[in-house]
Parts: structure tokens; sequence; C-alpha cells
């Protein structure tokens, strides 16, 4: 019996992946958007190669994982009849990480978050209607609190469905968590609600820049629109993959809502910033936080134009509302649970960003190994004369 996980080719997924195969035992069962094997394998070795060398990669890929060719937003996925009941049947968990980030497409959030977790939640009730489900795990994110301010917010508290929400992701997250709770009523649940996830404690490469782009140039900039106090609630991908990987694993938990974050530790722009200045040895930035208003303005004029300007200013459009609203989230749940605390932005912020730069925010991803022909690494399924695709 092995792990159903979605979104495995993504950046918290791929660590998840990584965790759950070379931390746990559980074969895992994993959907790839390809149109043939070839495709699969290198796309799955893309995104896990920043955590794992190919020799180990390919032993894993040899005993430990099931590739399963499809797409979240088709009807049972786009897989034939019996490779669908395959996965029904040899599925004993489900970790539901993938979703789609565009904030600011509401075409995108509705097809792939809300189509794409009622097809998972269909997959999670056919195995437990047929041999149980030991648990569902959903990726969601504390932007399901929608529009706050200056609050610390508890994971019970967080939903209210009289407020408004920030963008079309925060808002379909919302409501996957809510088709999560009716639909699956039976089954042992955990929702997971990352905060701002951004960049590894534990080494300076990435290959999610987008953030990292907009705090590039925010860090270069000699005054900010911002309230020096103000909190930013950040925390490492290491640390929301392991914890999702740890607790999905434990019989028992405590709590069926997680947040993962920084929390109450989280730390304001002028922390920030110092720490970011002295390792330069260079000034600090000016404050002036009454040209907040003026900013968003003038950021929502130039987005979307031609030229590095109108990038920025779209990142900025998309991140600017959670980098104003001096909202944290609680993690005095997760903290207890794992034993430790996640690494402050201040503490890997410096290599991150010299990494980006140093790189022009491009990783140099590895091709498939010429002498590792993908013929040889496709094995049969258990139970199966052919691996399901």
């Amino acid at each position: 019996m092995a792990i159903f996980l979605t979104g495995s080719t993504g950046y918290i997924g791929a660590l998840i992946a990584s965790n759950l195969l070379t931390g746990h035992s559980d074969p895992l069962n994993l959907l790839v958007r390809a149109h043939d094997q070839q495709e699969a394998h290198e796309r799955l070795w893309r995104s896990l190669q920043l955590h794992l060398d190919f020799p180990r990669f390919q032993e894993l890929l040899n005993s430990r994982i099931q590739i399963f060719r499809g797409d979240l937003t088709d009807a049972r996925f786009g897989l034939t009849g019996d490779d669908y009941a395959r996965l029904v049947r040899t599925t004993d968990s489900v970790i539901h990480c993938a979703a789609s980030l565009n904030r600011k497409s509401e075409k995108s959030c509705l097809n792939v978050n809300l189509r794409g977790t009622l097809e998972v939640i269909q997959l999670a009730m056919g195995a437990r209607d047929q041999h149980g489900l030991r648990r569902f795990s959903h990726v969601s994110t504390v932007a399901v609190a929608g529009q706050r301010a200056n609050e610390v917010i508890q994971e019970d508290t967080a939903i209210d469905w009289t407020r408004s929400d920030y963008d079309p992701y925060a808002r379909t997250k919302k409501f996957c968590e809510h088709m999560v709770r009716q639909l699956l009523p039976d089954v042992q649940r955990t929702i997971f609600r990352p905060s701002i996830v951004l960049g590894d404690s534990r080494r300076p490469e990435t290959n999610q820049f987008d953030m990292v782009r907009a705090f590039v140039f925010l860090a270069g900039l000699p005054a900010l629109p911002f309230r020096p106090d103000a909190r930013i609630d950040i925390v490492p991908v290491d640390y929301v993959a392991d914890a999702v990987a740890t607790l999905h694993q434990k019989d028992k938990l405590a709590h069926e809502i997680y947040h993962l974050s920084l929390g109450t530790e989280s730390e304001t722009f002028a922390q920030l910033t110092e720490s970011l200045s002295k390792s330069q040895g260079k000034r600090g930035p000016m404050f002036i936080p009454k040209f907040e208003k003026s900013t968003s303005k003038m950021v929502n004029a130039l987005a979307g134009r031609a030229g590095k300007i109108g990038g920025l200013a779209t990142l900025l459009k998309v991140f600017l509302p959670y980098l104003v609203w001096d909202t944290v989230f609680d993690n005095a749940r997760v903290v207890e649970e794992i034993g430790r605390h996640p690494a402050p932005f201040s503490q890997y912020c410096l290599p991150l960003l010299r990494f980006s730069r140093e790189n022009h925010f491009v990783f140099k991803y590895r091709d498939w190994p010429s002498d590792a022909p993908l013929n040889s690494i496709a094995r049969a399924a258990p139970g199966s004369p052919d691996r399901p695709l």
C-alpha cells in the first residue's frame, strides 16, 4: 500500500516526496502530467534533483515509486479504467499538495484548486470504501484567513466566511478545506497551512524565485513603504515539508489543523533589513509607511507592462498585500508535535539572495544522464503485467 501524493513536481511537493522516500518506508503513488514515460521520469528527476543525486533517485524510482500519468483536473485524472482501479486499490493514504498559485487567475484557481481537489477527494472516497483510508492530508495556506491586519491568528478561528479574501487563490483554497471536511467526515484528516514559504534554511540553492526576486528588489531600495515594526511570517520550505511528511505518518495527532509558520517569533521589517544590511556592511533602508498606499497604486499601474519594471511590478502586486498586513499565524501546535521551531528568515536570507542574484534567478537543472537509458528502469507494478503510466 502506498501514499498517493499530488504535486510531486512542485516546490513544496518535491521536498515532501524526498522526505517520505528517504525518511520513511512507504512506497509512493505519484500523479505526474506527461505525454509519455520518458517525459514523466524526466519531469520527476527535474523536480527531485535539488534533494537527491541521480543514483539514489534511480534506486528509489525502481523500488518505491509508481508513476501515474494524468492530469489533476481531468475526470479520474484522465487515467484508464485499469490504472484508476489500481490507484484506488494501492492507495493507503493521501497527501494533496498540488495547487495553482496563480493568485490573479480565477480560471486557473477554479480548475486546479477546486476541480482538482474534488477529483482527489473522490479518489480518497473510493479507497476508503474499498479498503479504508488511513489519513487524508491537505496542504492549504494561511491565506484562507482572508483580509486581516495586525493580528495573531489561531488555527480554529482563521476562517471567517463573512470576511473578504485577497485573491482567487485564497478564496478557492478556503473552499477546498470546506470540501475536505464535508466530503470526508469519517476519515482522519489533517489540514496544513503554510505561511509565506521562502528558501531552505539548510542550503542557499532554490528553484523557486518569484518571491525571492521581489525580496531582492526590495532589499536594494534605499527606502521602503512599510512600517518598520510590521511583522512578516516567513517559513523555510524544509520545515514545511518535514512537518507534512512527519505528521502525515503519525498514528494519532492532537489536532486537525496546523499552521506551518514562524508564528509569534516572526521578525519585523526592521529586524530583517538590519540583519541583511549588517551582514553586507551596508546601511539599512529608511521606512516611510505613509507611502504604503501610493506605492500600491503605482505597483498596480505598472503591473502587466512590458520590460523588467513591469515584471517586478506584477510580482509585487501579487505579494504586496501579504507583506503589509502585519499578521502572523500561531505555530504552537506544530512546534509541539515535531519538537522544534523553524529557522527565522534572517538566519538564511543572505545566502539565498546571493545564490539567486549570482545565478540570475535561474536554477541550472541537470539533464537525464546519457548512460542511464529510460528503459532500464521500467518495472512492473505489483500484481500487474505493466508499469502504470
